[in-house]
């Protein structure tokens, strides 16, 4: 079924009126998008902190309404609504209906990280040299992957260093038989890396209900779904891991240290990522209370930092 579909650009802070209009006037779908972003410069995918929904500074809104609605009449129903909104530059088109996270997933290559982490869409048939390093003697790493509604797919660097970090605990025999936190899960792309690459069980925790059923179907679609278990940050158990990741933002971060780092048991691993050069500064003296031997790791604008749990 074909829709009608309305696209405008806005401010931030101009972003509920907007949604709040189009919803009214029986938008059946209202999404959001950077409007500043381009082919040529990859912008952050923001996963939001406890309690927060960033947005980027300049939005294009796009809005789906059913293919016979009328766009005069859609326009003067939404100026009435509300008046003080400027919808002069609402364009609208017709589009064909079609399913819009399987045509994304025809576009996503299978990667790789580190040494033996692969990240291979559900859809796609094993690339040959994967097929070739499992026959290697240290075999090979493989998470089928359908993020679904909810953040992680790899190709951002703050997944991609978080990766590189999993594998290269598993070259160094840190994770086997570990328990792994992943806190901020989405997809659940990083504790289903951590349980390929031999940790015996992991956990994942988001405040995003959607990111917990994303995370155990890609869990199930791995066959790890008994090795994995998911929670909002109220109902996460206090337990301490050998491995913990957390992939957030640098605010996140910085309020939850406390938290995280109470989660770490003495002498185990922690990986933060989620944040842009030039924030890790504030965050390696804020952590350093707690972890030793802290490091940064670069990946194009994005640094990754990871240390060892203190003994009491």
């Amino acid at each position: 079924m074909p829709f009608l579909e309305l696209t405008l650009r806005c401010r931030e802070s101009e972003q509920p009126r907007y949604e709040n209009a189009l919803e009214d006037v029986g938008a059946l779908a209202v999404t959001m998008l950077d409007a500043d972003a381009d082919t040529s410069n990859e912008h952050a995918i923001l996963e939001p902190g406890v309690g927060e929904t960033p947005l980027w500074d300049s939005i294009t809104l796009t809005a789906l309404f059913p293919d016979d609605a009328d766009a005069l009449l859609l326009l003067a129903a939404l100026e009435a609504f509300d008046p003080a909104l400027d919808w002069s530059q609402a364009g609208f088109r017709k589009v064909e209906d079609q399913d819009w996270e399987r045509a994304w997933m025809d576009q996503y290559a299978p990667l790789r990280f580190g040494t033996r982490t692969w990240i291979v869409p559900w859809n796609h048939e094993l690339p040959d040299e994967v097929l070739r390093q499992a026959q290697d003697e240290r075999g090979v790493a493989v998470v089928r992957l359908d993020p679904g509604l909810a953040f992680g797919s790899g190709t951002h660097p703050t997944t991609s260093l978080c990766l590189q970090w999993l594998d290269d605990l598993a070259q160094r025999q840190l994770l086997r038989d570990a328990r792994v936190l992943d806190f901020g899960c989405g997809s659940g792309i990083l504790a289903l890396a951590a349980l390929k690459l031999g940790a015996a069980h992991a956990v994942g925790v988001d405040n995003d209900p959607q990111a917990l059923i994303a995370t155990r179907d890609n869990a199930d679609r791995n066959e790890v779904g008994d090795r994995l278990e998911v929670h909002l940050p109220d109902d996460e158990p206090a337990a301490t891991y050998p491995v913990v990741v957390a992939n957030i933002l640098a605010s996140a971060l910085d309020t939850l240290a406390a938290t995280l780092a109470a989660r770490v048991a003495p002498g185990g691993r922690i990986a933060l990522s989620g944040i842009l050069k030039g924030q890790e500064d504030e965050l390696l003296q804020r952590y350093g209370a707690w972890f030793d031997a802290l490091s940064v790791a670069q990946e194009g604008d994005w640094v990754r930092i990871d240390g060892v749990r203190k003994h009491a």
